[in-house]
């Protein structure tokens, strides 16, 4: 094990060696074992956006198999999804990537401005299907945050008992923020500093933007001259509103992209001190040789081969 790796252990203590175990398993997997980064795909958009716009742009996303080998054959760190997709390989790819269950999920078939996820998934789910960790979504401004937090916290104590990581997707979003509040500095550091204090060990956020949504906290980032004019200084922060840096945050890659745009996201993460991207649609809607070469030079800016 690496000294990174040991180092970011540390930052547990609280843990079993169960939990460390698998927490250690999703550093030293993949093409960057041991670095301390993390690049992992996620698979939930069939069930938060629906199959013909998640897959139809690769038509062999519609297959679970799919997901496991693009994963496995990219060198990710982990691979999440809901309870079906899992399944449907678990056994056939056993022990060849870490897996993430994500144990909530959203539709948009019944789409509102206060969402409320509902939980599909069970820690013991988890450990049947050989899970390194429970992932979990939760949307600070929603009105219904409360619930998602009470079942966040229930969720994780069952699980960090069992001996597995909790990984928290922290998207705010609700009728009292803007569209354009739900990337905000203040917002996204907000819901990272929240994540962290429900007992994620890994967080998943939104890469921010510049712009300032709540007046009180604007008052405060502008006395205090906090510098979030660029994308590393404002990952930088959000890492900082995590425990100053002793919880291991990732930022999510969002909708398909120009691949120049993702990469110079990847280099303001990298320098900005973040911890890798979890990229879904920006890898899986490829064909998969393309995929494989995308999700590997993000890795290689991560470890510096590529700058």
């Amino acid at each position: 094990m690496g000294d990174r790796v040991q180092e970011i252990l540390s930052w547990y203590g609280s843990d079993n060696a169960g939990t460390k175990t698998n927490i250690a398993r999703m550093l030293r997997s993949g093409k960057l074992a041991g670095t301390g980064k993390l690049v992992i795909l996620p698979v939930d958009q069939g069930f938060e956006h629906g199959p013909a716009r998640s897959f139809a742009p690769n038509p062999s996303g519609y297959n679970p198999h799919y997901h496991f080998q693009l994963a496995i054959d990219a060198g990710c760190n982990a691979y999440a999804a809901p309870l079906g997709f899992l399944e449907a390989g678990a056994s056939e790819f056993a022990g060849q990537i870490p897996l993430i269950l994500k144990l909530n999920n959203h539709d948009v078939l019944h789409d509102d401005k206060d969402p409320l996820p509902s939980v599909t998934g069970s820690v013991n789910d988890a450990l049947r299907l050989g899970c390194s960790a429970v992932g979990f979504t939760i949307y600070p401004g929603s009105a219904h945050c409360s619930a998602m937090y009470e079942q966040l916290q229930a969720i994780a104590e069952e699980a960090k008992a069992s001996g597995l990581a909790v990984v928290v997707w922290s998207y705010p979003r609700g009728s009292a923020l803007s569209k354009e509040g739900e990337t905000a500095m203040d917002v996204v550091a907000y819901a990272a500093q929240i994540a962290a204090q429900l007992g994620a060990h890994v967080i998943k956020v939104k890469l921010p933007t510049a712009h300032l949504e709540q007046a009180a906290a604007k008052k405060v980032y502008e006395s205090t001259q906090v510098p979030i004019k660029t994308l590393a200084e404002r990952v930088k922060h959000v890492v900082q509103s995590s425990f100053d840096g002793r919880r291991i945050v990732i930022f999510s890659g969002g909708a398909k992209s120009e691949d120049k745009n993702v990469f110079e996201e990847a280099r303001g993460i990298r320098d900005g001190g973040g911890f890798g991207s979890i990229i879904g649609r920006n890898s899986f809607q490829r064909p998969k040789a393309e995929a494989i070469k995308f999700l590997q030079t993000i890795m290689g800016i991560y470890s510096g081969a590529i700058q």
